[in-house]
This record gives structure tokens, C-alpha cells and sequence, in this order.
């Protein structure tokens, strides 16, 4: 699916595809007919139009000979790179962007599907995933056809597909928009990454509600401070580019963080608020009841109260239920609607997921933040009887700023820390390890080790869990794989948590 589009509708001239870009210089031919649009030149097909992007590891510059002879018709290029000469009978065109231009031109190419549904966007640095499934469940309780585009799954219909990204390039993403429409899906629950915002892939979107779930350090080493990261995540509540055409916007924002707060009073639109903490939010939880088996609240809500039963674990799962319930409160969807979405929801794939076992109480969850680590940790902590046992490491090649944050966080927080291998990727597992170990306070160093081999780390966890304790195994969560220079190895936490679980039964019968 990368790298290009998906059944297109139409041809389009090349003109016509840029008539949102007028900054674009055209040469050669502009009423080409252009069948495809691709990014990658791997994916070229004839009559395709390319657009070279520039990206972390290679310059799409460099790949226009091998697009032009794989049959591109038209060239879209940078203002600040070498103009090449149309292709036989097409065009070029030199942009100042040519991650903007791509994204006006996908959606223009597939008709602007976004117009045609109600598009939800879910920003925020965690919750967005299992936020957009549970509006989703709503939506679909409610009797719509919907589409979901996320970090576990791109769902269209009853259609899933293995996702690259938690956002979709440009072209992919107006591409799987389309196919949604085509579907007859009504709506679309779409989590919004910061990159993607940054990086154009959802202008020409038109978000007919947007969510904000929290705000805390991550992709630093993107963003460089988090006043940027701020303002990257507020453009989809404020910019023009993102509202629909001629249709209200709602937006639903946490106003229990304060870059919640900073949203709500910037967003263009109607806002509904929602938190635990404060008292003013118009969406709120009460009599909340944790339990190892699932979560009960009542949610206080505009429209009136509503009482609510879940599967999911956790006080952070209240905080995305109040985030669904309010947008989809704003969207107008009736409360039992609502309601049935929650109670018929499955745990979320790698969310605070229990891994079955009548001997161990074992969760796999996919916290890699330090609010993410600290929010698993201390929901473990009131779901246990016993201690809490963790095992957890870092990804290579991102925010290095995090990893003494979240040692310092494990060590304070578990009776015992096992820190391990994450995704190293071009990294060395050992030096990332360290700078975890380093946040370690003195007093819990005792009570951490170090283990690399991910694998024996999570055996040696469950092997020295009691029967009331809780193993958390966080980081991975719905990922399979492991991430070792550039290979990619099959790898799931949870099959070795099975694993791990079965050999310490046979030990018991043995």
C-alpha cells in the first residue's frame, strides 16, 4: 500500500491537481493526465505522477530517473532542487513544499473524501489509540459504518489491514478515505500523530470532530521542546486547513492537562471539556470502581448521567471512556448508543492487556513514555495484591532525554524493575540500558536488574512473581516484532509471557 495510491477513480490533469498549490511552477505540459500518485519510485506505474519528498533517510530527489523510466508522466519537485526536464509529453512542477503539495494534491486526486464522512481526529501523546476505539464502538452501536485508521489496525468496513504508520502518508491515507466512502462507511476515527501534522500527511482533511487526550514529553528529538510540540498538536483545533466546509466542528479536550486548557480556549468550534479532576468539566467521571475483572463509573454528562461497565482496566481508561463519551456526546449519538459502545468493547490488543493464566497475573502493555510507564505502573499498583514486577527498556534512534526519566520512574514506582532491550534499532542495547539505569534512584537500585535478552527478562519475571503479584511487560504492547539494526525479527511480548506462563506450569506438574 505504500509509496502510492489505491484504486483510483479517475485520471486527473496534472493542472488541476495543483490548483491548490499556486505557488507551484509548471513546465512542460500541464494537462497531462495523471492515473496515479506516488512518493516512493519503486511504485511508479505508468502515467503516475511522482512527488519527490525528502525524508529522514533518503532524498526522493535522488529517485527521479528511476521514476521517469518506470513511466511517471509528471515530476513534482522542490523550488530549491535541480528542475529536471518534464517527462515525453508531461510536466514538472517545482513547489516550495513538496510535502504540502503531495497532500493537496491526494485529496484532490480522490475527490476530497473527507468532505463526504464525518472524520474524527484523536490527538494526544497517549490514549489516542484505544480512544478512537472506543468512539469507534460507539459509532458502530449507534449503526454506522465506519473506518478506523490506527497505530494496531486500518479498518475499513470489516476490512482490516496491517498498518506502516500511526498516521498514513498523504497519498495513502486520502487513498483509504476514498475506499471508505466507496464502502459506504458514514464515519471515520482516525488517530492524529504530531508528525503527521508537522509533516503535512492529513492536510486536506476536513475534521468534522477532533479529540485531545494529554500532553506529555515525547518525540522530543522531532519537536525539540515541547512548546513546539504544543503547537503542533493545537493546529488541528485552530487552523482553517482542518474544519469542515459548510459543517460545525466539535471538539472534545482534556482540560485536566494544561495544554488541554491552552486547546479548549484556542479551539475553533464547539468545545465540550471533560476530566476527573476538575469540577467545571462538562463531561466527568463519578463512583468509579477499578476491579482486576474490569471498570465501572458513571459518567456526568451534558445530556445527563449514564452508568457504565467496561472490560478495560484502569483509572486511565476512565480518562479515554470521558474523552469517546464526549465527543461522541458533541456528534450527537444517544446515550445508549454510547453506553453499549463501551460495555461490548474488547480489551484493547497490547493495552493493559492481561495475558490469560490461572497461576500468574501477567499484563502486556504498550506504555514507551514516561506518563504512559507511570500511568500502567500505578494502575498495576491498585489492581495488585502483591508486588509489582516490571519489565521494560527504550527505543534507539528517539528522544534519548526519556530514559533516565523513566528509570527513575520504574525504580520509584515497582517493587522490582527488569530493564531490557526495547527496539535498539541502530543503537547500542547495552548504552540504552544504561542511560535508563543511570534515573535510577540509589535507594531502588537493589531492586532493579538488568537483563538485555528481552526474552529472558520477561522469564525471569514471571519466574519470580508470587501467585499475588503483577508482572507489567511494557513498551511493545500490539507490537510482533523487535527492531535490531536493520533487521526486524518476530518478536511479541505476549506469545513469550505464554511461553514463560507454560514452562513455569509444566515445572509445577513436573
Amino acid at each position: 500500500m505504500a509509496g502510492r495510491d489505491s484504486h483510483p477513480r479517475k485520471v486527473r490533469t496534472f493542472s488541476s491537481l495543483l490548483a491548490r498549490v499556486p505557488e507551484a511552477v509548471i513546465t512542460g505540459n500541464p494537462q497531462v493526465e495523471v492515473a496515479s500518485l506516488a512518493y516512493d519510485s519503486r511504485r511508479v506505474e505508468p502515467g503516475a505522477a511522482f512527488i519527490a519528498v525528502r525524508g529522514e533517510q533518503a532524498d526522493g530527489h535522488s529517485f527521479l530517473p528511476e521514476a521517469r523510466e518506470r513511466g511517471a508522466v509528471a515530476l513534482v519537485v522542490a523550488a530549491d532542487a535541480p528542475h529536471p526536464s518534464p517527462p515525453p509529453g508531461g510536466a514538472t512542477a517545482a513547489v516550495p513544499d513538496t510535502r504540502e503539495a503531495m497532500a493537496r494534491m491526494a485529496a484532490a486526486f480522490h475527490g476530497h473524501p473527507s468532505a463526504r464522512l464525518s472524520l474524527v481526529g484523536v490527538t494526544g501523546t497517549n490514549g489516542k489509540t484505544t480512544t478512537a476505539l472506543m468512539l469507534d464502538s460507539m459509532l458502530r452501536a449507534a449503526g454506522h459504518r465506519t473506518a478506523v485508521l490506527g497505530t494496531i489496525e486500518y479498518r475499513i468496513g470489516e476490512e482490516a489491514m496491517r498498518p506502516e504508520r500511526t498516521t498514513p502518508e498523504a497519498v495513502d491515507l486520502q487513498a483509504l478515505l476514498a475506499r471508505a466512502v466507496e464502502a459506504g462507511c458514514t464515519h471515520a476515527v482516525m488517530e492524529v500523530s504530531s508528525h503527521a501534522i508537522a509533516l503535512h500527511r492529513v492536510l486536506g482533511c476536513e475534521f468534522a470532530a477532533a479529540v485531545f487526550t494529554n500532553l506529555t514529553p515525547e518525540h522530543l528529538d522531532f519537536h525539540g521542546d515541547m512548546a513546539d510540540y504544543l503547537e503542533t498538536k493545537k493546529r488541528l483545533f485552530t487552523d482553517e486547513e482542518y474544519l469542515p466546509a459548510g459543517r460545525a466542528r466539535v471538539n472534545a479536550v482534556n482540560v485536566d492537562d494544561e495544554a488541554g486548557r491552552e486547546i479548549a480556549r484556542a479551539a475553533q468550534g464547539r468545545t465540550l471539556t471533560y476530566g476527573l479532576a476538575r469540577g467545571d468539566a462538562e463531561a466527568r467521571a463519578e463512583e468509579i470502581a477499578l476491579g482486576a475483572e474490569g471498570t465501572a463509573f458513571t459518567a456526568a454528562l451534558p445530556s445527563g448521567r449514564l452508568r457504565v461497565r467496561m472490560r478495560l482496566l484502569g483509572r486511565f481508561n476512565v480518562y479515554n471512556a470521558l474523552a469517546a463519551l464526549a465527543a461522541a456526546e458533541g456528534m450527537g449519538l444517544a446515550p445508549e448508543a454510547m453506553r453499549r459502545g463501551l460495555e461490548e468493547m474488547p480489551p484493547v490488543r497490547g493495552r493493559f492487556q492481561r495475558v490469560p493464566s490461572r497461576r500468574r497475573q501477567v499484563v502486556v502493555d504498550y506504555a514507551h513514555t514516561p506518563d504512559g510507564l507511570q500511568r500502567a505502573l500505578e494502575t498495576a499498583r491498585e489492581l495488585a495484591a502483591g508486588r509489582v514486577i516490571v519489565v521494560f527498556g527504550c527505543g534507539g534512534d528517539r528522544d534519548r532525554t526519556k530514559r533516565p526519566v523513566m528509570g527513575r520512574i520504574a525504580g520509584r514506582l515497582a517493587d522490582r524493575c527488569i530493564i531490557t532491550s526495547d527496539n535498539p534499532r541502530r543503537e547500542d542495547p547495552g548504552a540504552i540500558i544504561e542511560e535508563i539505569a543511570a534515573g535510577v534512584e540509589p535507594e531502588a537500585r537493589g531492586r532493579c536488574a538488568i537483563e538485555p535478552d528481552r526474552a529472558r527478562a520477561i522469564r525471569l519475571a514471571i519466574a519470580e512473581a508470587a501467585p499475588a503479584d503483577l508482572v507489567l511487560i511494557a513498551g511493545k504492547g500490539h507490537e510482533d516484532y523487535q527492531i535490531l539494526g536493520d533487521r526486524r525479527i518476530h518478536f511479541d511480548d505476549r506469545e513469550e509471557a505464554e511461553a514463560a506462563l507454560r514452562e513455569l506450569e509444566e515445572g509445577a506438574h513436573g
